[in-house]
């Protein structure tokens, strides 16, 4: 009669050469989870406030709406087209990508809490 238990050795074997395939087995996982590039052509979406990372940098859309007390480095004049980030050589342009924000789009009179102001922009 064949015995059908494996032994502490058996199964130690064939879990160490199940090892090398873990990798391939994570990485399959998260290409599946990761969302799809954008086809050529297609619009990004455009960032709304109450987004965990805008909620981080305290993204507002209107820069004339932001609480000057709680954000006491807010100057008057400030917003993402001005700013360092804006990802658009348009400064005017109503939508640009942000550096701070990939695979969005955000507002021109936005405003966040990691404003700098843009090199040669007046």
């Amino acid at each position: 009669m064949k015995n059908d238990k494996l032994t502490r050795r058996q199964l130690l074997g064939a879990t160490v050469l199940g090892l090398p395939a873990i990798p391939v087995v994570v990485e399959t996982a998260f290409a599946q989870a990761k969302p799809a590039a954008p086809a050529a052509g297609a619009a990004l979406p455009v960032l709304s406030p109450t987004e965990p990372a805008a909620k981080a940098l305290g993204y507002i859309e209107d820069a004339k709406k932001v609480d000057a007390k709680a954000n006491p480095n807010f100057k008057a004049g400030q917003h993402c087209g001005n700013c360092l980030q804006w990802a658009d050589k348009n400064r005017k342009a109503p939508l640009a990508k942000c550096n701070l924000f990939p695979g969005k789009l955000v507002k021109n009179p936005g405003w966040c809490k990691v404003w700098v102001k843009a090199p040669g922009v007046a």
